[in-house]
Order: structure tokens, then C-alpha cells, then sequence
């Protein structure tokens, strides 16, 4: 079997691709959506690949990987990971689950960070009724994210939040830092005080956090924190678009506080996760399967964890219905570290009349069953995309 094509099409938000083959097989990887802009960096790996049997998927994979980078420049890569596990699996009539060693579970468990609503505020009663919404979701899910500090509008919205620069919100990657002001630490405990309240021990309750923080504030916060039993606090110090990990710092808060603390979203290939997990900087690491260079990837850096005594929660929120499949195939594989990962949702309502192999009801009680159809377990239906579709994308079904 040769590659004789790989195409990539924006289909509402996200960039889709499509790798096409001599023998009538091809397959699909979605990129999170907000990225439309990566679909040229799609199709400069496109020569690197046509000839190449896509079932040899490291080999295809050695050609290019070196060419990704931190988010959201590894998305591109993972997206064709995806895809040709996606062809591996379907030739071989197996999930792509089978392929990477077998499941180790029947089905997996996710937890709550995309299905929401508008929040109205950012005052400690918004924050507690948003997690009530989320609490009464028929998903049930265990366990819900909610966004504070750099990683929401507080940093906007509470006067003197904090003393740095303010960026203007013009666009996604813009990070705010500075140290936060009293009044913002405050605000930020009464939040988590209102939102336990309503949450109490039978649903967790994590929080995104930034990045943007320094140290002695991540510490000061982490330790007022400890009594309400967070599942962890993701991305203080670095993470979301932030090209770089910095361990040591990260090491210190760790052994400052027994809050876990957890990151990893933005960080590409498991070298980049190396230190961070040999010198336990943190107690939880977040690969996205869609920003790490592909699910072998995250298993890898799954498996080296666990030796390490780290705990996985990979993350997912923007990856999509078609991600999802990539996120569920390699979650069946993964160790005991493996504690849930963060369930996307569709970017639009459409999605769901397009995206073929899901259930109808795709969580209960926090648990996705595995898809048992070869490959990925996911497609789309190419007659319901077509009116997504942008005019020079007209041939990407053909």
C-alpha cells in the first residue's frame, strides 16, 4: 500500500486531514479547532510522505516529526499521526487499540472541561452556578475543570487583579503575567470556597489556571488551597502556547504543597517531557494526543510516567468528535497512572450529524465505551460536509 495523497480542508473551524491511499483506504485526523491557519503547515509535509506505506506509521512518522514543534505547530504532525493510524488500522481490520498493545480497559473514563454555558460573571456565585450546571449534566461526569486567574476573565473583569502588563484580548495566544494582587488572590479562594460548596466530595473539582503566574504566588495559592482537595491546578507556570516548560520551577511549587499540580497541553514529543517527569516536577502530566506529535507519543510519555509515579490526565477540550476516536483508542492502552481525559465537545451542532461511528449518547456516568470499528472508529459523511466546505476544498471526498 502507497500514499498517494494527503489533502487537508478547513470543515467549519478545524482543519481536517485526509490521507489517501492505492488501495482505497484513507484516513482522517482533526486538528483543534481555532487553528485554520495550520492547514498550509498540513500540506508542507505532503511530499515527505506520497510513495510511503502508510501502515509502516513510525517510519512515515520519522520523516516529519522533527519538523513540529509546541503548540499549536505540533498539531499539524499529530493530525497525520492520527490519520495514518487511522489507514493502519482499517488494513489490519482491527482498532487502532489492538495496534498499540491492546486495551488494558473496556471503556474509558473522561471528565468535564468543554460541555458549558456563557458564564454570567465572575463573582463567586456565577462560579458556583456554572459548576452547578455542570454537576446536572446527564453525562455525570466524576469530575469538572473550571477556568480562574490568567486562564479566565478574572484577570479583566476583578479591578487590580494583578500588577502586570495587560494584553488586549485580540487574540488566543496573548499571555497576561504579573504577580496577583491581594484582592485577586481573595477573589480566587472564595471562588473555589463557593464552588466546593455546591460540588461537596461527590464531584472533583480541578481549575485551569493560567499560565502566567509566578512562583511565590502559585505556592501561596497551592497552599490556601489544600483543605478543599482540588484534583490538581494545571498550567501556573507555563502550558497553553507557551514555548517552554521550565521543570525547576515547577519542582519547587510541587514539593511546596500536597495540591497536585499539572501540565503538559503545549509541550511536543516526549523529549520535551523528559526532565519534567524524571525529576518529578509535577504529580500529573496533561499531553493533548492532538499537540504532542500523535497517541504513540502520549503513550510513550504515559508509560514513562507511570514509572515515575506520575499521574496522566491527557488533555482534549478543542480536539473535536473526530480527535475524539484518537483520545479513546489510546486511553484503552494506557497504565494505572491513567486517571481520565478532557472530552471534547463539537465546535458546532452539525458536527454530530456528520461525524459517522459514535453512539447517540457518547458518555454515561463519565464513561465512553470503546469503538469497536477498525481504525479510528470514526468518519465523516462526506455528502453532509460538502456544505462546510470553502470553494477550493471542493475535491477533498473525491
Amino acid at each position: 500500500m502507497k500514499i498517494t495523497d494527503l489533502r487537508c480542508a478547513v470543515i467549519g473551524k478545524h482543519p481536517i486531514v485526509r490521507i489517501v491511499t492505492d488501495e482505497g483506504l484513507y484516513g482522517l485526523g482533526e486538528v483543534e479547532f481555532t487553528k485554520t491557519y495550520l492547514k498550509p503547515w498540513v500540506l508542507h509535509f505532503r511530499d515527505a510522505l506520497i510513495g510511503e506505506d502508510p501502515t509502516d506509521v513510525e517510519r512515515c512518522m520519522l520523516k516529519i516529526r522533527q519538523r513540529g514543534s509546541f503548540k499549536p505547530y505540533g498539531a499539524a504532525v499529530s493530525a497525520i499521526e492520527h490519520a495514518l493510524w487511522d489507514i493502519a488500522g482499517k488494513a489490519a481490520g482491527v482498532p487502532v487499540y489492538k495496534l498499540l498493545g491492546g486495551k488494558v480497559r473496556d471503556k474509558v473514563r473522561v471528565y468535564n472541561g468543554s460541555v458549558r454555558k456563557k458564564r454570567t460573571g465572575d463573582k463567586p456565585e456565577d462560579y458556583a452556578a456554572d459548576v452547578k450546571w455542570m454537576m446536572e449534566r446527564p453525562e455525570n461526569f466524576f469530575m469538572v475543570k473550571q477556568g480562574i486567574s490568567f486562564h479566565s476573565n478574572m484577570k479583566t473583569t476583578v479591578p487590580d487583579f494583578h500588577y502586570g502588563v495587560r494584553q488586549p484580548p485580540t487574540y488566543h495566544g496573548a499571555m497576561d503575567q504579573g504577580q496577583i494582587s491581594e484582592r485577586g488572590m481573595a477573589h480566587m479562594i472564595e471562588c473555589v470556597i463557593a464552588m466546593k460548596e455546591v460540588l461537596g466530595d461527590k464531584v472533583s473539582l480541578a481549575l485551569d489556571c493560567g499560565p502566567g503566574w509566578f512562583l511565590p504566588d502559585a505556592i501561596r495559592f497551592a497552599q490556601a488551597v489544600e483543605k478543599y482537595n482540588l484534583m490538581w491546578l494545571e498550567d501556573m507556570l507555563t502550558g497553553d502556547y507557551v514555548p517552554w516548560v521550565n521543570p525547576q520551577a515547577y519542582r519547587e511549587l510541587t514539593i511546596s504543597t500536597s495540591t497536585p499540580i499539572h501540565t503538559g497541553e503545549q509541550i511536543y514529543l516526549r523529549h520535551n517531557f523528559k526532565e519534567l517527569i524524571e525529576t518529578q516536577a509535577v504529580r500529573i502530566i496533561g499531553p493533548d494526543p492532538a499537540d504532542i506529535g500523535g497517541i504513540a507519543e502520549l503513550k510513550w510519555v504515559a508509560e514513562h510516567a507511570y514509572m515515575h509515579s506520575i499521574l496522566m490526565a491527557p488533555h482534549g477540550t478543542a480536539n473535536g468528535l473526530l480527535g475524539l476516536g484518537a483520545l479513546i483508542n489510546v486511553c484503552a492502552t494506557l497504565p494505572a497512572n491513567y486517571i481520565a481525559f478532557e472530552y471534547p465537545s463539537a465546535s458546532d451542532p452539525w458536527w454530530e450529524d456528520i461525524v459517522v461511528g459514535l453512539p447517540t449518547r457518547i458518555v454515561k456516568d463519565s464513561m465512553i465505551d470503546l469503538l469497536e470499528a477498525p481504525g479510528l472508529g470514526v468518519d465523516i459523511d462526506a455528502a453532509g460536509a460538502k456544505k462546510h466546505l470553502g470553494e477550493e476544498d471542493f475535491g477533498f471526498f473525491d
